[in-house]
C-alpha cells in the first residue's frame, strides 16, 4: 500500500468521523449519514489495498 493511499484513506475516514459528529450535534441526519458513508469508503479502500499488498 502506497503511503499516499494510506494518508488519503485515513483522511477520508477522519473527515467522515467529523461529518458524523457535526451531524449528530446539529441533528442533521443527512450529514451524519454522509459521514458514516465516508468512513465506510475509507475502510473499504484500505482493505482493498491490503489485499493487493498480500498478492505482491
Amino acid at each position: 500500500m502506497g503511503l499516499d493511499d494510506k494518508i488519503s484513506n485515513a483522511a477520508e475516514e477522519k473527515t467522515g468521523k467529523l461529518k458524523e459528529s457535526v451531524g449528530k450535534a446539529t441533528d442533521d441526519e443527512d450529514l451524519e449519514a454522509e459521514g458514516k458513508g465516508d468512513q465506510l469508503k475509507g475502510n473499504l479502500k484500505q482493505a482493498g489495498e491490503k489485499v493487493k499488498d498480500a498478492f505482491k
